[in-house]
């Protein structure tokens, strides 16, 4: 029996998507917005933070003007590196598996992450997953240089490629809007997971919405004979 996927390439978004990192964002937003003199977000409003650059959440969010949410990014990605990048992160159930059986049937993979690039090579490294990518794209450090999804996954493509990776049926698996939208700027299509933190109609423009790894898995690998 060979595996296969009508993929050629498979990106992946971290937040939300490969991880839930919650617990630990809601404690270093509580302790951020605090120290800047906001109200802590509560285990709710997460999902006005997870998924989009910090940069711009602190501007759209609770009005921070673009110098001070750098300021406010600043503070915030100390606090993430005393923590520990992997502290209070876990992968969502199956997810590892699959992604270690996307790598054994030969389909190269990327992260296209919004995620600070470090963090994001931080956590693959951590959850053994580093070994079944062949490129980790995330953001720069100030979340500006390379922030937007659309430049993130045009990156990650550019990385595969520079691999020798086929890119030319490449899928994005994601859980914001961010990621429909940055994946049709690349002409990529979406899977849209709803595992992560979302809003119902953030799905819309996806190629397809899974509520479940065995429904996402279906999407990804064929077994034939």
């Amino acid at each position: 029996m060979t595996t296969r996927s009508p993929w050629s390439c498979i990106l992946w978004d971290v937040d939300g998507t490969i991880v839930d990192a919650s617990v630990g964002i809601l404690s270093r937003l509580d302790r951020c917005l605090t120290h800047f003199g906001h109200p802590a977000p509560t285990r709710a409003e997460l999902v006005h933070w997870i998924g989009p650059p910090m940069y711009d959440s602190f501007q759209k969010n609770v009005g921070m003007t673009p110098e001070q949410a750098t300021e406010a990014v600043t503070y915030y990605r100390a606090l993430g590196k005393a923590d520990g990048y992997t502290a209070n992160v876990e992968l969502y159930p199956g997810v590892g598996e699959l992604i270690a059986d996307i790598a054994a049937a030969g389909i190269p993979q990327a992260t296209a992450s919004s995620k600070p690039e470090v963090q994001v090579v931080a956590l693959m490294e951590h959850f053994g997953l580093s070994e079944h990518m062949q490129a980790m794209a995330g953001a720069t450090p100030d979340e500006k240089t390379l922030a937007t999804k659309a430049d993130i996954v045009a990156e990650a493509l550019r990385r595969l490629r520079a691999t020798g990776a086929d890119t030319s049926r490449p899928i994005l698996i994601g859980d914001r809007h961010h990621d429909v939208d940055g994946g049709a700027a690349n002409g990529v299509p979406v899977i849209f997971v709803r595992w992560g933190f979302s809003w119902p109609h953030e799905s819309e423009g996806a190629q397809a919405a899974v509520d479940s790894m065995v429904e996402l898995r279906r999407l990804l690998l064929t077994d034939e004979v």
